[in-house]
């Protein structure tokens, strides 16, 4: 009987391509998905807001403020930043709620996007606002799936995080913050 082969691990740059791919598939998947779909412009779901937007506005701050407090234990746990002093046990169980959190009370706010707006390009704003949307996601998978694949880069994961962060900010102003300081007088926030 033959002695069972063992495969080598595949090389760092062959794994990180993997990644890349997954992301930048994701990425353009969801550009084309939004491009080529017929937008429905249904508002479909209010829960105890006036509106789908103020939904929006408000779970995307919520998706914003969650992903900061995740940068925030992240540094923690990479002692970027020594608050509190002892690194408690439940620290990365907290770093983990926190992004998937963030992640849930974004697809609403993305599934809106996509199925009743699509990608749209009507002006600067709004095409950056689809870009960062598309981009965001990609850059979210390859930070799920960097979690996942052994033998990375030590660096990776924080600065994959750091983007992450960084195109959900993106995502944010341009729309809940321009929604928040540019909306007529008289149209309720809530």
């Amino acid at each position: 009987m033959a002695a069972p082969t063992v495969s080598a691990p595949r090389p760092v740059s062959v794994r990180l391509l993997g990644l890349f791919l997954a992301g930048a598939a994701v990425a353009v998947a969801l550009g084309v998905y939004g491009e080529v779909h017929d937008p429905t412009r249904e508002q479909p779901y209010t829960l105890f807001f006036s509106n789908t937007i103020n939904l929006k506005v408000w779970f995307a701050t919520v998706a914003l403020a969650l992903a900061g407090l995740q940068l925030l234990l992240a540094a923690r746990l990479y002692g970027k930043i020594y608050i509190p002093k002892k690194s408690p046990p439940w620290l990365g169980d907290a770093h983990r709620l926190t992004g998937t959190l963030a992640f849930l009370v974004s697809l609403p706010v993305a599934y809106h996007c996509l199925w009743a707006l699509g990608f749209q390009s009507t002006d600067t704003r709004v095409v950056l606002h689809s870009l960062f949307g598309c981009f965001f996601y990609g850059v979210f998978t390859i930070k799920i799936l960097s979690v996942r694949v052994h033998g990375l880069p030590d660096r990776l994961l924080p600065i994959v995080g750091g983007v992450t962060f960084a195109a959900l900010t993106g995502l944010w102003v341009t729309s809940s913050l321009w929604f928040i300081t540019s909306r007529p007088a008289g149209l309720p926030l809530f």
